[in-house]
């Protein structure tokens, strides 16, 4: 079996939606949260600030509830990521919404 991490990560937020309650059929609202942060680079780092990878984590001590490999594991920043629009919008096209709106999320 394929590796997690070596599989698009579009498909690996896809497949781990469902972990964190968030729906499949927001996946359009989840994809254009994160082409409009990072393009899906895992290595997307942000100059102006400490964010980093596909969800653009702060990673200078705001979020510090980041797993230890998250800047190293696509799959660690993707479940952060969904974990983070779960606890901070409820829905990926909530968390869109705020973004559109504010510029950040």
């Amino acid at each position: 079996t394929e590796d997690l991490a070596d599989q698009d990560p579009r498909d690996i937020a896809l497949e781990l939606m469902p972990e964190y309650g968030l729906s499949q059929a927001e996946f359009d609202c989840l994809d254009e949260l994160w082409v409009s942060e990072s393009d899906w680079d895992m290595n997307a780092d942000n100059p102006t600030s400490s964010a980093y990878g596909i969800p653009q984590a702060l990673t200078g001590g705001t979020h510090d509830d980041l797993p230890s490999d998250y800047m190293t594991n696509p799959v660690s920043q993707i479940r952060w990521g969904l974990q983070y629009i779960k606890d901070s919008y409820g829905t990926a096209c909530a968390a869109w919404e705020f973004k559109q709106a504010n510029n950040w999320y």
